[in-house]
């Protein structure tokens, strides 16, 4: 651009893993252009994970999702004309979708853009990612990018030719934690009272897709591992069935805590008060990643080189991913968490 963009948007609508994936992108931005207003448009479910982005002035919320479902309907209408309201509120220098599809090209064209503003979109789809046209026919500038691309790269990237400045650096995510962790002896919500004497390991066993999973009699044998190497067990849940999941590994461990049922919000803040995360290719994980964790990643594809942790110094990095197929088995996985040699001790 000739001149810094002082406004900023981000379209990124969902899921939970892909808007972890941008987030350094922003902390990019804030670098690159001081002083610069960034706001992000995405799905209601996931705005309190981007409220706590270090560096997003307005998080937009819509519910995409679910307005399509009923269109017609008053309720439906009322929210979009919030939503749209709140969207054309600003005018922005330059309005980056970084999603790539035509739900994100259709926010990112309603988005007023200033007199020299553009609309700023892929050209082009990379490999695992969805990728739908009218992304490019809405941008006024569609920027090519490699299609081999770690996901949190490709958002790095498409941000700094957008804007003009160059991508260093490994990855900051600036995802930064609140104060509305559950209490081990909390029971709001159905949790077990749980008093902790040790660190706690988060164990992510859920995934909205099967085929990620981890079998249950593998996170049980993990989970005594870990109890009697020292550590307790937390046990995290999106479900009622993950959930029940949960329940059922606590009662083959001595030290364990189901986690109640809780918003997003107290979900990355209380993983942030953790020793360490051991979980599949999932939202959760990704957070734990962010956070800056301990943890490793379990999968059972060969695409953590697309979405898993990565790091400039891999020896050196908290983070690990595992991978085997049909999946890793429980030797495995204990071998990557026993190298990241965590503390026991609570802090």
């Amino acid at each position: 651009m000739k001149s810094p963009p002082r406004k900023v948007l981000i379209v990124k609508l969902s899921s939970m893993g892909d808007v972890v994936h941008a987030m350094p992108a922003v902390q990019d931005i804030r670098i690159a252009v001081p002083g610069v207003q960034i706001d992000w448009v995405v799905e209601r479910a996931f705005a309190p994970l981007v409220a706590r982005c270090v560096g997003v002035h307005d998080t937009i919320a819509c519910e995409l999702r679910r307005w399509r479902k009923n269109p017609l309907s008053q309720q439906t209408r009322a929210q979009w004309r919030t939503f749209k309201n709140q969207l054309q509120a600003e005018r922005y220098d330059a309005v980056i979708d970084l999603q790539g599809l035509s739900k994100s090209a259709l926010v990112s064209w309603l988005a007023h853009t200033a007199p020299q503003g553009r609309r700023i979109a892929m050209a082009n789809q990379t490999e695992g990612s969805g990728y739908e046209a009218p992304t490019r026919w809405v941008a006024d500038t569609a920027i090519q990018l490699e299609p081999h691309v770690h996901a949190v790269q490709r958002s790095r990237l498409l941000c700094a030719k957008a804007l003009g400045y160059t991508v260093e650096g490994p990855a900051r995510f600036g995802l930064a934690a609140g104060a509305q962790a559950a209490q081990p002896w909390d029971t709001t919500g159905g949790g077990n009272a749980f008093v902790p004497r040790k660190a706690c390991v988060a164990l992510v066993h859920g995934s909205s897709r099967v085929d990620k999973q981890w079998p249950v009699a593998s996170w049980i044998a993990l989970g005594q591992r870990l109890n009697h190497s020292g550590f307790a067990v937390a046990l995290a849940h999106g479900t009622a069935a993950e959930m029940a999941t949960s329940e059922t590994i606590a009662e083959a461990l001595d030290d364990a805590w189901v986690w109640p049922a809780m918003g997003l919000d107290a979900v990355t803040d209380t993983m942030a008060q953790c020793a360490g995360v051991i979980g599949v290719d999932s939202g959760l994980s990704h957070i734990a990643v962010a956070l800056g964790l301990p943890h490793v990643q379990i999968y059972n594809f060969d695409t953590a080189w697309r979405t898993g942790p990565t790091e400039a110094a891999p020896k050196a990095s908290p983070q690990v991913s595992v991978f085997a197929s049909p999946y890793p088995d429980v030797d495995t996985v204990w071998q990557a968490w026993d190298r990241l040699d965590t503390p026991v001790l609570c802090r």
